[in-house]
Order: structure tokens, then C-alpha cells, then sequence
């Protein structure tokens, strides 16, 4: 597991520029819309919060975790079916769920360094507030993220070819950003909608990493939805993935 760790994380490594853009897209428009004198005053919609203390760093918190997720993630495993690298591998002892694990770490650790660098320069730069419920921040991360990086194993596992990849991703990526509030905020949402948007693991994601920023504990209904996603989403994706 080791060595395969360190082998997958120099070949994303030659990959720099995705990982630049993908480091750097939610980095910029933190910056660009936190910049907008509107966003920087309490909006009594929130509660009186500021749209660039919690909202904001979680949007593009979730569309960082999103794009590797739809996008690079799915993409590098069809480009190594198509390749034939996964039929090589497919005759060692090394089983898919490893190989499978493998990429869920190194894209984990990718939007671990995106998220860092958003709460970081957000603060410095924008004066955001970073996560209050620091611990609570991290679980969720780690936990929304895992679960959405297993849906795009999903998709790395369905998809055809490696051009068909990014095309299946969006298809899943745009209503999971709509659901999660990213255009309308959970707060003014249909009832209706809103119960769509609990269980669809993007939309728990984004309003837990909310709460922990404004230094609330997560709802245990939000954390459970987001273990099911990981444990269902994995358990998909190793039932069928395909070597070749």
C-alpha cells in the first residue's frame, strides 16, 4: 500500500496543472466574490452572519472536494483502463479496493491542502473567520469528503472512456452544488427541497462544514447521512470496477 501510495502520488504530481487548477478555481473565487463589499456586512437572512464568514468558505469548500470528486478523480482511473494499466495490474495480488483506497488518500490529501489554503488566505486576506468548532471542522471534512470521493469511484467505474468521464461527473456534480445550497441558500429553500437536500450527502456536507465554522456542533442526521454515502458509494464502486 505504501508503494502504491508513493507511485500514484508522483504520476498526480506530473499532472500540475490540474492540480493548480483544481487547488487554485475555489481559491480564486473565494477571493474575487470576498472582495465584493456586500458580502463582507451581516445579512439578517443568516442570523446576522457575514456571507464571507461561513457561506462562502463552505461553497468553495465543497465545489474544491466536488471537482476532484466528479472531475480528476474518475478521469485518471478511466485514462489508466483505457491505457491498459489497470489490466497489468490486474495480474499482481494487488485487489481493487486497495487500488481504489489509494486514490480516495491522495485526492483526500489534494483537497486537504485546497481547504487549508482557503480558510488561511480567507482569513488573511478577507478577514473571514476561521472554523470555530475546529475538531467538529475536521471530522466533517474528512468525512463529507471521503463519501463524495467514493461517488466519484462510482462514476470511475461506470464510465466508458476517459472523455465521457468529466462529461458523467457533471452531470452529477451541478445538482449536487444546486442542492447544497450553492445558488440557493439552504436557509430560504422550499421545504420540499430542503429534505432533498439532507439526504443527498452534498447538501449535509455543505451546511455541517456551516455549523462548525460558526462554531455549532454537526446535526447527527447530517454525520449519518455522510457515513452511509461513504459505506454505500465504496461498496458500489468495488462491486463494479472493471480492469479492463
Amino acid at each position: 500500500m505504501r508503494k502504491l501510495l508513493f507511485v500514484e502520488t508522483k504520476l498526480h504530481l506530473r499532472q500540475w496543472p490540474t492540480m493548480v487548477f483544481t487547488i487554485g478555481l475555489p481559491l480564486a473565487l473565494l477571493l474575487g466574490l470576498g472582495s465584493i463589499p456586500d458580502l463582507g456586512k451581516p445579512d439578517p437572512a443568516m442570523g446576522g452572519q457575514r456571507f464571507i464568514d461561513t457561506q462562502l468558505p463552505a461553497q468553495m469548500t465543497l465545489l474544491a472536494v466536488l471537482t476532484l470528486a466528479c472531475s480528476v478523480l474518475p478521469a485518471v482511473l478511466v485514462t489508466y483502463r483505457e491505457q491498459g494499466v489497470l489490466r497489468r495490474m490486474s495480474t499482481t495480488p494487488v485487489p481493487p479496493g486497495r487500488l481504489l483506497a489509494a486514490q480516495l488518500i491522495i485526492n483526500l490529501a489534494i483537497g486537504t491542502v485546497s481547504v487549508f489554503l482557503l480558510v488561511v488566505l480567507g482569513y488573511v486576506v478577507l478577514g473571514a473567520a476561521m472554523p470555530k468548532q475546529l475538531p467538529g471542522f475536521v471530522l466533517v471534512f474528512l468525512l463529507g469528503s471521503a463519501a463524495l470521493l467514493a461517488l466519484g469511484l462510482v462514476i470511475a467505474s461506470i464510465a466508458p472512456t476517459g472523455k465521457s468521464a468529466p462529461g458523467i461527473g457533471s452531470v452529477v456534480m451541478f445538482p449536487l452544488m444546486f442542492v447544497a445550497g450553492m445558488w440557493i441558500p439552504r436557509e430560504v429553500m422550499p421545504d420540499a427541497l430542503r429534505v432533498v437536500s439532507d439526504y443527498s450527502v452534498a447538501g449535509p456536507f455543505a451546511q455541517a462544514l456551516r455549523d462548525t465554522w460558526a462554531g455549532h456542533a454537526p446535526q447527527p442526521l447530517h454525520l449519518i447521512v455522510m457515513v452511509a454515502g461513504l459505506l454505500v458509494f465504496g461498496g458500489i464502486a468495488i462491486r463494479l470496477f472493471r480492469w479492463e
